[in-house]
């Protein structure tokens, strides 16, 4: 039986073991956690380099951090500057308020669930107060984080070429934010400005693990909300039946990454679209019907008609709002399993703030 670790840092007993590749961000104190000492009464602090170095593996693995950290904001980032280790961490709360309140905060802001993240600290107190007020956040005692970290649920399955990048990602899309909150115009005028670049192309087996990946860390916008496996992957991408497509995105602001996914089992009147999937990184991009309308125009050069399966996973309503979108009704039904069919008179352009590059 495995065991997990409770809020004081000690063995608890559960019955499932953890997921692999589970905590998505790690949340760590700074006084006597990520350094000796208290800043507010030292001053004079010193890193932990064993401490900083697990946080560099892991955000080359594509672990996020941030910071839940009770004292002075401005001496807090200065001593964090002088450090140099100011840009590992995505919006840090260095405030008095709770820290489970924090961490809220900071899971709103990276848009992940409080399951997906760990929080480590030296204060049993603030442990305790994290499990209490976030249930679903993994607690970690600062003296037991050598043990934790070689966990499952801290060790991602796959490192692709992303996961380095994928902090970058993120503090790309606060510049967007910034950039949007300060803009004077119409969304679209916005959107524009963003100089977006959308390309779909036949996956290759170094996209899989991505792919994989992207099955699944999406949720809200998987439309069955099944997950597909690296070699189920490669067997769907060599079959002559089936076409397995990615989609990524750029702007002025750097790489998305690869953010789409859509497999077509392809039949000779009808293709049916078996799994689409979008990251919710470009939610508010305003380009979640690009892949789809893309099938859409294949199948209708193909003379085929288009259907596709959605499963209701009470998070995905967002993939079933871009079917009613993109022309698809309701055909069949069997419980939450439904099957939509699409009107391919309805099939739209891409929108015109994105250019579309289709390789292969």
């Amino acid at each position: 039986m495995s065991t997990d670790i409770d809020s004081a840092g000690s063995g608890v007993d559960v019955l499932q073991p953890p997921k692999r590749g589970k905590i998505k961000c790690i949340v760590w104190d700074l006084d006597n956690t990520l350094w000796d000492g208290v800043l507010l009464e030292d001053g004079a602090v010193a890193i932990r380099p064993a401490v900083v170095e697990h946080i560099k593996r892991l955000d080359a693995m594509g672990v996020l951090h941030s910071i839940a950290s009770k004292n002075d904001r401005e001496a807090a980032i200065a001593k964090l500057t002088e450090f140099g280790l100011a840009d590992l961490f995505l919006f840090p709360q260095i405030n008095w308020n709770p820290k489970s309140s924090s961490i809220e905060l900071i899971a709103k802001a990276l848009n992940l669930g409080l399951d997906a993240f760990a929080f480590v600290d030296d204060q049993e107190f603030e442990r305790g107060e994290v499990a209490h007020g976030v249930p679903g956040v993994t607690c970690v005692d600062i003296l037991d984080i050598d043990e934790a970290l070689e966990r499952p649920e801290f060790r991602p399955r796959f490192v692709t070429d992303e996961s380095a990048k994928r902090r970058g990602m993120y503090q790309g899309q606060i510049a967007r934010d910034e950039l949007e909150r300060d803009f004077v115009g119409t969304n679209h005028d916005f959107l524009a400005s963003l100089e977006m670049s959308f390309t779909i192309e036949s996956a290759q087996r170094d996209d899989l693990q991505r792919a994989e990946e992207l099955t699944v860390r999406t949720n809200q916008l998987n439309s069955t909300g099944k997950t597909y496996s690296y070699e189920e992957l490669d067997l769907l991408r060599e079959s002559p039946d089936h076409l397995l497509l990615v989609a990524s995105l750029t702007d002025k602001f750097g790489s998305y990454g690869k953010i789409g996914l859509a497999l077509v089992e392809k039949g000779e009147t009808v293709w049916h679209l078996r799994m689409l999937l979008m990251s919710c990184r470009v939610m508010s991009r305003g380009v979640g019907m690009v892949l789809l309308n893309h099938v859409m125009v294949l199948a209708r050069e193909a003379g085929a008609a288009v259907r596709a399966d959605f499963v209701e996973t009470g998070r995905n309503r967002m993939m079933q709002v871009t079917y009613a979108f993109a022309g698809f009704r309701e055909v069949a039904r069997d419980g939450v399993h439904v099957v939509l069919e699409a009107d391919l008179a309805q099939v739209q352009p891409p929108p015109p703030y994105v250019q579309l590059h289709v390789i292969g």
